[in-house]
This record gives structure tokens, sequence and C-alpha cells, in this order.
């Protein structure tokens, strides 16, 4: 019997399976009717059948007639399971703990969030000191009764006496923007409806702050979003007088984001397409009313992250000619290239982010997929390396060039986000917020792997679990991945994983190519053409896992969420004897119409698509739609969305759960959950969160079948 803290794994009744599921005898479920229609596409001269065109539309009465099905086999299925409320009865527990966000300083107050525990949206508080009393803000909690309308980015105007906020509702991408006076914490009668993929930077007087929005508000997730704009709200006006900054008719798939530099003197205008990261920056000067925007990097050829200005020097994180990144200066009278300057050079760590705080350029780096930092004097000398306290991630860093001190959250597998001030003319780290979790942390462990891909690619993985676990092949094991956007997957605390690994299993996440570990090489080695090399990663740590005796095939569940949706897809049909069970979340599922919806063109750069006959052909080798075979046993599955997310839209979900359910060999389940009050996740509540974990670790033990003693925590 091995015990843990809350739940006690006596045994895994199921025996090592070569088939990837685990020998637990299931009844083969009546699935609710998926009516096959006859749609049939013409791609390139090959004809394709997408048989369930009709789940494309969510708010069709057959299709709300499907979902209401699903649910309820779903809710049957899963509440079957005798350990249901034991293991959300321990989530709850756990995650009722103090989590706070990074301050930010404006004016002679400190914002920053807090959620008591069980809130389902964390509070915007507001002090004079960072420890001082705080008092409330905003309380997005009061906003809506089941929580789902959520604060989903703020920022105060210079002096701190106006919030710009924008709220989220049921986890749209859509914002409506509103101003509160901070001293009475009442809203201003300024309202900005349908912003999207916006930023917030006020102009230095606080007169106004300039945000992005598309012209075309169409919220049903059935269309591609077109040429958005940045505009400008002006205080104290309606929002159908907003002033248009720029946008590109002739360029209707760029974006654009503003930011005021700290002086207030100029608009730096970033203008990305899509996904890709490279980016053209304009300039405008805000000491004149009416100036022109200039073309200041017009070449779409690098990244260009801009960090801040200083002296008429306009500071840059860059992988132009340095792939794992380094930070330019342009000077604005002399910005031809031959003038840039060289501030820190590209180093063997991946530059990850930079912040101009302090007069010095505050940087992390990724060292093998965790965070390191180091400080730099604006000449690009080092100043300090300060020690962080563990094997973890860093994110974000806030502060100001002309503070003294920066802020960050520290985390890691078995360390709750904690809050970090470094103080830089003493050179000095302290500990400002330090989470109490309900679990000791010194009964957990963490090591870092590297294991060969199927090409011999060098990749690292982080394994957890209890001290003291004994690795047979009944462990469990859940592994876990993303593998793309150049996203890195870095060390992070979760209460689910937490719970997961007191149940006795093993967290395991590999860093596969696609992500952002390794700088640009590494993440263009999982695109287009090269995203096999993603799946071949994945695979891989499955098969490392098995091969050294962490667990075996019918113990071994997959999980990831959006484009690692996408991988769970593509793994589990291509390699289905080596999972026993999957959990692809609001997943990139369908590779050959995945562009025609809201932003979903702008992954393009990662994925290609099916307009261009090249792209096709690879895209069909993969897609995890069209890869289903009849005759296959895939395993037990469980598949979760949102039925309105405009992020990625439901209908992956819904066409691969109905085509996998018509194609499954055997009785192994095939469920759906679907969420009728979220999106894709961003600003879900805590009840919601808590409730879909508890639903999908449920579903794990009835799938692998663990046998848990429900001991009190």
């Amino acid at each position: 019997m091995y015990r843990t803290s809350g739940l006690i794994l006596i045994a895994m009744a199921a025996s090592c399976s070569t088939t990837g599921s685990s020998s637990v005898s299931f009844v083969r479920l009546d699935y609710p009717l998926a009516t096959r229609g006859d749609v049939v596409d013409d791609y390139h001269g090959t004809k394709i059948a997408d048989p369930y065109r009709w789940l494309e539309d969510p708010d069709a009465p057959q299709t709300r007639a499907w979902i209401d099905a699903e649910n309820e086999l779903t809710r049957r299925w899963i509440n079957a399971s005798p350990y249901r409320q034991s293991i959300e009865a321990r989530l709850t527990a756990l995650w009722n703990y103090e989590r706070f966000g990074v301050p930010l300083r404006a004016g002679d107050r400190y914002f920053y969030t807090k959620n008591d525990g069980l809130q389902n949206q964390a509070v915007l508080y507001a002090s004079e000191t960072v420890d001082g009393a705080a008092r409330v803000v905003l309380d997005p909690n009061t906003l809506a009764a089941d929580g789902t309308i959520a604060l989903t980015s703020y920022r105060p105007s210079s002096d701190g006496r106006y919030l710009a906020y924008a709220l989220s509702e049921a986890g749209s991408d859509w914002q409506t923007i509103r101003v509160r006076d901070v001293a009475t914490a009442k809203d201003l009668d300024d309202k900005v409806e349908f912003a999207k993929f916006s930023g917030l930077a006020w102009t230095h007087d606080g007169s106004g702050f300039f945000y992005s929005t598309y012209p075309d508000h169409d919220t049903s997730g059935k269309t591609a979003l077109k040429n958005h704009r940045l505009q400008f709200h002006r205080l104290g006006t309606p929002a159908s007088a907003d002033g248009l900054v720029y946008a590109d008719p002739e360029h209707p798939d760029w974006g654009f984001g503003g930011a005021v530099t700290h002086d207030g003197e100029m608009l730096v205008i970033s203008i990305w397409q899509g996904t890709e990261p490279k980016n053209r920056v304009y300039v405008q000067d805000l000491r004149t009313s009416d100036a022109p925007v200039v073309k200041l990097l017009d070449d779409f050829d690098a990244e260009y992250d801009f960090i801040g200005k200083d002296r008429g020097r306009l500071f840059f994180k860059t992988d132009l000619a340095a792939a794992r990144g380094r930070v330019i200066a342009i000077d604005l009278e002399h910005s031809a290239r031959e003038n840039w300057r060289e501030i820190i050079p590209e180093a063997k760590d991946t530059l990850e982010s930079v912040r101009f705080a302090g007069g010095h350029l505050i940087a992390t780096y990724l060292t093998d997929a965790y965070n390191t930092l180091r400080v730099f004097h604006l000449d690009g000398r080092l100043a300090h390396s300060p020690k962080l306290p563990g094997l973890g991630s860093i994110s974000p860093l806030e502060g100001e060039p002309d503070d003294d001190e920066a802020f960050f959250w520290f985390s890691g597998f078995f360390q709750p986000t904690s809050i970090w001030r470094y103080t830089i003319s003493k050179q000095e780290l302290a500990l400002v917020r330090d989470p109490k979790v309900d679990f000791d942390r010194s009964e957990y462990e963490t090591k870092q792997v590297f294991y060969a891909s199927r090409d011999g690619t060098r990749v690292p993985m982080f394994l957890s679990h209890k001290k003291g676990l004994a690795l047979t092949e009944k462990t469990p094991c859940l592994l876990y991945g993303y593998g793309g956007f150049n996203v890195p997957m870095k060390p992070a605390f979760s209460v689910a994983n937490l719970v997961w690994m007191e149940m006795g299993g093993v967290f395991a996440v590999p860093c596969l190519r696609g992500g952002g570990e390794y700088g640009r090489e590494w993440h263009e080695a999982g695109t287009k053409e090269r995203k096999q090399n993603v799946f071949d990663d994945f695979i891989a740590a499955a098969e490392w896992l098995i091969a050294h005796g962490y667990t075996s095939p019918g113990s071994l569940a997959i999980r990831g969420g959006s484009n690692g949706g996408l991988l769970i897809g593509a793994c589990m049909t291509q390699r289905p004897e080596l999972f026993g069970a999957a959990l692809p979340a609001v997943g990139v599922l369908d590779m050959l119409r995945y562009h025609r919806f809201t932003i979903g063109w702008g992954w393009a750069s990662d994925y290609g698509t099916s307009d261009d006959p090249e792209e096709l052909r690879y895209l069909l080798k993969y897609s995890p739609l069209h890869n289903l075979k009849p005759g296959v046993a895939y395993p037990p599955t469980l598949i979760t969305t949102g039925d309105h997310d405009d992020r990625v839209v439901p209908a992956h979900s819904f066409k691969f759960a109905a085509a996998l359910q018509q194609v499954q060999a055997g009785p192994n389940p095939v469920l759906i959950r679907i969420e009728t009050r979220g999106g894709h996740g961003a600003g879900k509540p805590t009840s919601m969160q808590i409730e879909e974990i508890a639903d999908q670790w449920a579903f794990l033990v009835r799938a692998l079948d663990l046998h848990i003693d429900r001991a009190s925590p």
C-alpha cells in the first residue's frame, strides 16, 4: 500500500497490456446518433469527405441535441467512478490557498491581484507599499454569479489615478474595456466594446489609451477575422469617436499593438502576422499632434521585442542573426542598420525576456528549459547574476526605468508561485509572498533527463513524483506536452498535477521541438513539413519511460491542450497501442479547415494550410480527424472543449469525437466533455477548473483501472 497525504493508491488491477489499453473490461457504449452527411471537398484534385460538417455550427438545434446527449453520456460514465468525489474534495482542499499576481507600480500605488483560495476570479487590489494595507479596486466575482466574467488585463495610468481594464465573458477572446477611478473604485462612463488581441497603453498625461480591435464584431466563431487595427480612446468621449491610429487594408492578415515609451514621447507600434515570431516596428512622435507613423523596421525578417527607450535609443530583444536572442539599440536619429549597436550578444542559453528597470536591463534566460536571471548595465556589461531559489520558472518581470526595483513570480513543480523583489542598487533578491499550500514539498522530487528522438535529436524531459515511489510497469504515468508556437515548457506549480502525484502517479513533461526552449532553430524544427518531429519527440518520450521501467503502455496516459490537443490527437492515431488513455483538450484536430475560423489562419506559420497543394500533402499525413481508421482499438479517450471557444472552435473536438466513436473497435470508451459556459481556457472560474480536472482524473482512474482508498486529506 502506498500512502499519500490525501489519497491512498492500493494497486493497479490492470496487467501490462501490449495494446495500450488496460485489461479492465469495458462495455461498449451506446453513443449518441451523429448523422453522417455527404459533404465532399475537392482539395487540388483530391476528394475528401467531411461527413460531420454540420457539427461546425454550435448553435444549430441538431448540434445542441448532440452536445446535450454527449454530456449526459460522459457524466454518467465518469460518475460511475467511486473516486470522483474524493478526487474533487482533495483538489478543492489543495486549491484553497492565497495566490498573488506580480505587483505593478504606478504613481504612489502598487497594483496586484489576489485570490483568497477558492474565489472564481482573482481580485485586483491597490496599496501604498507592497506588503501594506490594501483595498479592493475591482472584484470580478461580483460581475457574474457563476464567475464567468474574468479580468483579462489591466493597466493603470502613469500617475496611478485611472485604471483601464478589460473583461472577458465565458472565456471569449472578445473583451470589453472600462476605465475606473482608482480613488473611488467607481467606473467612468467610458466603455469600449469588442477589443481583441489587445494591449492597453496610456498616454503619459493620462488623457486616453491605445487598444486594438477588429471592425467585424462577429462573435459566432464561424468566420475568419481580418483587418485588425490600432485605435485611440480619449477619456470622456464615446467609443464611436475613437480615432484610428494605424491599419493597413492592403494587408488584412496584419495585427497591430501599441506601446508608449516611459517618457511618453513615442508610440511604438508592433506589427505581427499570425503567430510567427517575426514583426515589423513603426513609431510615432506623440509630442506633435498628427505626427506621421514612421516605418522603422519594415521587413518581417526577425523578432523585435520592444524593451524601452533611453536617450533617443530604442532597445529591442531580437533573434536577427542570433537564433537564441540578443539585445540591440537603435538610435532614432541614425536608424540605418549599419548604425545599430549590439548591447547584449547572443549567449549559449536562450534569451527569453528583458525588462528595463532601475537603469538596467534585467534578462531571463532559458537553460535547458528552466530560467536563470542576469542583470546588465545599459552598455551590456554584466552587473549581477542573482541566484534563484531552485529549478523553476520566472514570469513576468515588472519594473520601470526609474524604479529601483523589479518584481517577478517564481514557480516550480513543487514550488507554489511565489513573488520576489529584486532591488537593483543593492543587487538584492527578496521573497515578498510565499503561498502556503497544504502539502509537504520535501516529499517530492523532480529530475531532468535527456533522451534521443527518432532522428537522434537530444530532447530534455522533466520527471516528477513522490520520493521513494516504487516504479513498476503498473505505475500510472501522465505524459504532458505542447510542442509549438515557440512556447517553452518550463517547471510550473499545478494543484492538478500535485494531486495526480499524490495518487501515486509520475508526471512527465518533455520539451518538444516546436517550442521555444532552444531558440528559433528549435522552434522551426517543429513547424510545417517538420511538424512530425514534434510527434516523434513525444512518442520517443513515451518509449523512453516504458524502456526505463517508469510505466507500461497500459498505464501511460497522455494529455495536452490547444496545439497540445493536436499533439495528443496525432500521437494516439499514429501509435494507438502505445497509450492507456488520452486527454486531448481544445485541440486543433481538423488540419484541413482550421484556418477558416476566427484567428485560425494566424497559425499557418507553424502548420501551413490546405490551400497550398504541397502543404496539404503533409497535413493529411497527420491531421487527427483524417487519420482515424475503422477497426483500430484506440485508447480510452476523454475530449474536452467549450461549446463557444472562439480561439480553437469546438468543431474540431465535435467532429473528432463523432468520427472516433464511429470507427472505434472494441469497448474502450470515447467521451467528450463540453463546457457550455467556457471558451478556450483563459479566465475559467476556479470552480469550473476543479470540476474539469476532477472529471479528467476520475476518467483516468477508471480507464487505467487504478484503485484508491478514499482517505481524508
